[in-house]
């Protein structure tokens, strides 16, 4: 009956996915002159066209990466002694979750390139129609990552469950389908990172403060690149990542459960971790009745934020009748006796937590809030107090999200150990499918206000595409605290299981090898965030000088009697972003493996430990003082402190463009550090059991 309801629950994503995406391709193209049909169909497909392009090149050295790295994985960990080829069997579950994560980061991608223009259609009439259409078409990302996620997970177990007789073999073995989809979630969130905030920095710097025109004005060249960049960042990027917690939360789980005997001999709770992901589809579907507004609503974001409050509600309720039905009364693990209340006490602590650490964030890079009123009263007085402000701003707003992380660790694994982190994560990303829509909604707002002001639509338009997007903001920022503190329990349940796989017991921190590996993990964050910011800027420096080129050349171009070269800009943004992810996606991927190589399982405990720590903070900062900088800017353009064309203005556009590759680039991508990071370490914990420490044997040393 469980696999019926899994799968049951998958097939309702997907069929609710396709019936928002039919919902929205419904909406047809019509403008009110053959001018401005003709504008919406040129700037959609333009937008559509380039991001496409983008990643037709990623998926290029995503495929050749992925293909090579299962060779690596099969010779790696391939066993003799062992009746099953463990090493391929992990290869071929790598190659299968890279697969399921490409393909929703394409579906996301597919229907919000096309659902923007007609969000901007749909504007003309009311703000309801275009809300309506703006939220379906983030819908189909939410509920087909979900779908295609939970369909790959019980598909994976249930081959491997038949190949492997033994539970805890067959579950260390899936943990490769987690690994593959956070290497996809490595190209998405760092290269498509990159790409987003080189077209936006370009865009800004030489559009607002040195040409003196609008957001999103058509005579721009960086403008097209920079709406196809939001897709690239925040559908693609945020999908992939997402995708990539679901799967590596939920393998972490898997494997941790299967280690207790009691749950690997009772199928309910064996499968109970991805039986949470499949409970939380339903409770989406109800949660989105919920999602309609007024015609004559003064703001969308009050209805967004009761659609996470809601689906937390009714998902804590479902997590209670599913615990009490699926899991077993009691069981052990590493000598510990974990009880049924305690496995839901875990999964309602990370519940609860998500949506707080949602709310504290919103709290900080709102500017319905006094920390970002803060930072924009701070512009009156110049750029450089604009951004010393910021910095305070985020380094003041870690401190929260880090203690109530600390609450849920605690709890949970006093609770149930290992085991609770790993369901704490789960809970956390159980009301993802609503999550990812509203966050996926931000940029198709934002580029139907683009096509607005591009195809020149009325005050009246252009005011509701603004209202759609100032809530996408808001979310944004809600979504992106979700995604990194989501991505802590993720990577410390995959640590956990880690610990396990490599029978690691206890780590003595004050012994010299893990201490010094503890400090070593600590810096890695910078060392990252310093290679992002760096890539963002050689990117960023490629873009303005060829939007400076245009506007030299073509001087037509801001009397609007030339066009300008949209396409140009699109292709410096996705070469500079595949090149520049290189180094950041080297120091990811190598540095566990070499670490493990060379000092073996307890030095790259300690490593990791430190990573997780400070990668927190660090990602939760930088985010957070990037949205701040983002919406003092957008407080002034309200008319406050001078308004647009101030001098106070001006300052905030210098620290919003600083801020860019701070809340879109380096702290989400910190993300995809933390979780990569401990999933590879677990899935070659075999290797470094056997073959670890090289560095002790050579100079015949005592670890």
């Amino acid at each position: 009956m469980i696999f019926y309801l899994i799968y049951g629950a998958a097939a309702l994503a997907m069929l609710v996915s396709l019936y928002f995406a039919k919902r929205v391709m419904a909406v047809a193209i019509e403008g009110d002159t053959p001018a401005q049909l003709a504008s919406f169909k040129e700037i959609s497909s333009a937008i559509s066209e380039g991001a496409m392009a983008f990643l037709a090149v990623e998926y290029k050295y995503v495929a050749g990466f992925v293909i090579c790295f299962a060779i690596v994985i099969g010779l790696l960990l391939d066993n003799p002694a062992t009746t099953a080829p463990e090493g391929w069997l992990t290869a071929a579950a790598f190659l299968f979750g890279a697969l399921i994560s490409s393909l929703s980061a394409f579906l996301g991608m597919k229907i919000a390139t096309a659902g923007n223009v007609r969000t901007t259609i749909m504007a003309r009439k009311s703000l309801s129609h275009a809300f309506t259409t703006a939220f379906q078409s983030g819908a189909v990302m939410g509920f087909g990552l979900i779908g295609l996620a939970v369909a790959g997970l019980i598909t994976i177990s249930l081959i491997y469950m038949q190949i492997m007789p033994d539970a805890l073999q067959a579950m260390e073995v899936v943990a490769g389908f987690g690994l593959g989809g956070s290497s996809v979630a490595l190209f998405g969130r760092v290269g498509g990172g990159i790409y987003t905030k080189a077209a936006d920095v370009g865009a800004d710097l030489v559009g607002k403060l040195e040409q003196g025109i609008p957001e999103d004005d058509p005579r721009n060249p960086a403008v097209i690149a920079d709406n196809v960049g939001d897709n690239v960042g925040d559908i693609a990027g945020m999908g992939a990542d997402l995708f990539g917690s679901v799967a590596e939360a939920t393998c972490a789980a898997l494997l941790i459960g299967a280690s207790a005997t009691a749950i690997s001999a009772a199928p309910t709770a064996l499968y109970y971790p991805i039986l949470i992901s499949a409970v939380g589809i339903p409770v989406a579907v109800v949660t989105t009745f919920f999602a309609k507004i007024k015609p004559d609503a003064q703001s969308v974001e009050p209805i967004l934020k009761r659609q996470l409050l809601l689906s937390t509600i009714i998902m804590s309720v479902a997590g209670i009748f599913l615990t009490n039905w699926a899991m077993v009364d009691s069981f052990v693990i590493n000598g510990m006796t974990i009880t049924k209340n305690g496995v839901l006490t875990s999964f309602l602590m990370g519940l609860w937590a998500g949506l707080i650490i949602g709310y504290i964030t919103e709290y900080f890079t709102s500017h319905a809030y006094r920390p970002v009123r803060e930072v924009a009263e701070a512009s009156q007085s110049g750029p450089a107090t604009n951004i010393i402000y910021g910095l305070a701003l985020g380094y003041k707003s870690a401190v929260f999200p880090v203690i109530i992380s600390a609450i849920t660790i605690y709890v949970a694994w006093t609770l149930a150990g290992m085991y609770g982190i790993a369901i704490a994560a789960l809970g956390m990303l159980s009301t993802i499918a609503i999550g990812l829509t509203i966050d996926a909604y931000g940029p198709v707002s934002d580029n139907a206000g683009g096509i607005a002001e591009m195809s020149h639509l009325g005050e009246e338009v252009r005011a509701r595409t603004d209202m759609l997007d100032a809530a996408g903001n808001t979310t944004a920022a809600i979504g992106k605290g979700f995604a990194i503190g989501s991505a802590l329990l993720t990577a410390l349940a995959l640590f956990s299981a880690f610990l396990v796989r490599s029978d690691v017991k206890t780590l003595d921190l004050l012994s010299p090898l893990a201490f010094a590996s503890l400090l070593i993990g600590g810096v890695l964050p910078f060392l990252f965030t310093a290679q992002t910011m760096k890539g963002v800027g050689i990117a960023a420096y490629g873009m303005i000088e060829e939007v400076r080129r245009q506007f030299r050349e073509n001087p037509g171009i801001m009397l609007g009697t030339v066009r300008p070269d949209y396409k140009r800009c699109v292709d410096i943004s996705t070469k500079a972003a595949i090149k520049q992810m290189i180094a950041p996606g080297m120091l990811v991927v190598l540095t566990p493996l070499v670490f493990g190589f060379l000092f073996g399982v307890q030095a790259l405990a300690g490593l990791l430990a430190g990573a997780l720590s400070s990668g927190l903070v660090m990602a939760v900062s930088a985010s957070n003082s990037g949205g701040g900088w983002d919406n003092a800017k957008k407080y002034i353009e309200t008319g406050k402190l001078g308004g647009k064309g101030s001098d106070t203005h001006k300052a905030a556009v210098v620290g919003d463009t600083v801020g860019d590759p701070f809340k879109d680039t380096s702290g989400p991508s910190i993300n995809i550090l933390m979780k990569l990071m401990a999933i590879l370490s677990l899935v070659f914990a075999p290797f470094f059991v056997a073959h670890g420490g090289l560095f002790f044997r050579l100079f015949n040393l005592t670890p």
